[in-house]
């Protein structure tokens, strides 16, 4: 009998801003947030991804004060609510580039530090994350939302991208963090090209080598929506002509693909439709 597909851990998307890009201003009251994180726990999450700065193309960087106003008092609610109501199946994680902001958000309740510029905007961050021994999320990055559509010269995508997360994962072991608390991130959509995004994804061995869980994040990405209408370039003109609905479906397909690797997580605003498409996949290498 062949053994089951492992399912990967299904990260849900809870943006606390009013500029996010497809989501901003949705959930940016704490009343608005709880009850999206209720959803998402409903519809299966296992780990509640909190953000309070926007880190789509283009998106200016906030203060400390204001991303710490935005997602300390959610954090503090969703997890009053999980020890309530016995949710230990249940994470908070931060997204997060500052590491002030990260330890406020895991003495807040937070386990996870989702830092999309793996440790690069503040160098401060794996010294966090090595003191208060939580999971860390290292993604490849090369610059801000104001630049890095700029900063995407690559001759080998994939390997390229292996090598300079591998390079943030020494930094961050020699920072004290402990190999086991340390998931890998692609960085999809930043410092990437629609084309790149594809050749990433359809090529994540090269993370693999590394040894490292994977936590991928498409979810909604402009190179999903390029991929189901031809006229949206790379700068992203035409994007809006794809519905979050047909988006989300076609991340639920593309989780069913990609679990053919060994992936830690997946990182979606669509919670059901991603465990829905786990679900078909482990029904079906379960009757083989």
């Amino acid at each position: 009998m062949t053994t089951l597909v492992a399912a990967p851990k299904i990260m849900g998307v809870l943006n606390v801003t009013p500029d996010s890009f497809s989501d901003g201003g949705e959930f940016s009251t704490l009343d608005s947030a709880l009850d999206h994180a209720r959803v998402l726990i409903i519809g299966g999450a296992n780990i509640i991804d909190v953000g309070g700065e926007s880190t789509r193309p283009g998106a200016q960087r906030i203060s400390t004060s204001e991303e710490l106003a935005r997602v300390i008092p959610v954090i503090e609610t969703i997890s009053a609510e999980l020890l309530a109501t016995g949710r230990n199946d249940v994470q908070i994680s931060i997204d997060t580039m500052n590491s002030s902001t990260a330890l406020a958000a895991l003495a807040a309740g937070a386990k996870i530090i989702n830092d999309v510029s793996g440790g690069l905007a503040d160098e401060k961050m794996f010294q966090v994350a090595a003191a208060t021994g939580a999971t860390l999320v290292i993604s490849h990055w090369r610059g801000f939302s104001t630049e890095m559509d700029q900063l995407n010269q690559y001759q080998d995508v994939a390997r390229e991208v292996a090598i300079e997360l591998q390079n943030r994962v020494d930094a961050a072991i020699t920072a004290g963090v402990s190999k086991s608390k340390i998931v890998i991130d692609p960085g999809l959509g930043f410092a990437k090209d629609m084309d790149q995004n594809w050749k990433l994804v359809a090529r994540l061995d090269e993370l693999e080598k590394l040894g490292y869980p994977i936590l991928v994040g498409a979810s909604r990405k402009r190179f999903i929506a390029g991929a189901l209408d031809a006229d949206i370039d790379g700068h992203g003109l035409g994007d809006g002509s794809i519905s979050n609905n047909r988006r989300d479906l076609a991340t639920a397909v593309l989780t069913a693909l990609l679990m053919q690797r060994k992936l830690w997580g997946v990182r979606v605003h669509n919670v059901v439709a991603t465990a829905d498409a786990i679900a078909v996949v482990r029904a079906l290498h379960a009757s083989e």
